[in-house]
């Protein structure tokens, strides 16, 4: 079995391909993807080649982490059925390339634990339920284990309004916080659910919580707006060490937390957020190319400050 999939053969070289497949074995299940969704975040790194180094990394890479198909094949133990439409995490399915991510494929094979049942009215909008879950995951770094999320958990202030920091936000809002934005690029600053401010008009600084976003590493603007003990949660990914002056941070005894990768449980409380009319999706997808023109579609996600999201349509591509 073949696909037709994204390859980026070393940074800044991209190109369509046809690889074979693994064998499916009774977990597995056979997935026709419809569309993809492009991380300006760590697949911009891996493209630029900036990316630290990481486990699973190296070239050639199949990216996409961020996948919805239907399964046109399950095995006897993978737990799902022919015609579900499922959200694809990414896949290591190919023979000639890694699939550290995965997911920009026409066709993948993927066990079916990995895999989650979405609604099909969804439709492309399923492709921002990893990127939902990883912010749910770092506005609620701060809740009590086993605790539900109230709203003196939540970021006060969240930095950087592209699509991760705006999930954020309206995460924020669906579990009762009023948070404020930050966004230095002008034109990212409109369609906000709640206010979005250059940094220089904000003179708050005391902040009990604040969620980064932006994935740039100088934390020291960010660390003067905090409250004493207050926390500064790193939801990016950064390409450069961080980096801050220690006395500022000693003298407010600043908390610095991590939010790693999401996990299943933030996953079940997006779609739960989606179901109940609380979370919307829309406006985030701002572009969709044909996966034909997957190489000139990624130079215009990393590039075109209008492209909030560039999805991938798979449709027909396999």
């Amino acid at each position: 079995m073949h696909t037709t999939a994204v390859v980026l053969d070393a940074p800044k070289r991209l190109a369509l391909e046809t690889l074979s497949l693994s064998d499916p074995g009774p977990g597995d299940c056979v997935v026709e993807m419809l569309w993809s969704g492009i991380s300006t975040g760590t697949e911009k790194l891996f493209y630029e080649g900036r990316m630290p180094p990481f486990p699973g990394m190296g070239y050639p890479l199949v990216p996409g982490y961020e996948s919805v198909g239907e399964v046109v094949e399950a095995g006897p133990e993978a737990g799902l059925r022919v015609g579900e439409r499922v959200f694809v995490p990414g896949a290591t399915c190919y023979g000639e390339a890694r699939g550290l991510f995965g997911g920009a494929a026409a066709r993948v094979v993927v066990s079916g634990v990995r895999l989650s049942p979405v609604a099909p009215d969804l439709g492309a909008q399923a492709v921002l339920l990893a990127l939902a879950a990883t912010a749910y995951r770092a506005i609620t770094r701060a809740v009590p284990e086993g605790a539900a999320p109230a709203p003196e958990h939540l970021p006060g202030l969240i930095v950087g309004h592209g699509v991760l920091g705006r999930l954020a936000a309206r995460l924020n809002l669906a579990l009762g916080g009023t948070p404020t934005v930050w966004e230095t690029a002008p034109e990212r600053r409109t369609g906000g659910v709640c206010p979005v401010l250059d940094p220089a008009e904000d003179i708050r600084r005391t902040y009990a919580r604040i969620c980064d976003a932006s994935g740039t590493p100088d934390l020291d603007a960010l660390i003067a707006r905090l409250a004493p003990r207050g926390t500064l949660v790193l939801a990016g990914f950064y390409a450069e060490p961080v980096r801050f002056a220690f006395p500022p941070a000693f003298m407010c005894e600043a908390q610095i937390a991590i939010a790693a990768e999401w996990r299943p449980a933030d996953l079940s409380a997006v779609c739960a957020l989606i179901d109940t009319g609380r979370l919307s999706l829309d406006g985030l997808l701002t572009h969709t190319r044909p996966a034909a023109k997957a190489p000139e579609a990624y130079v215009q996600a990393f590039t075109d400050p209008a492209c909030l999201k560039m999805t991938l349509d798979w449709k027909n591509a396999s």
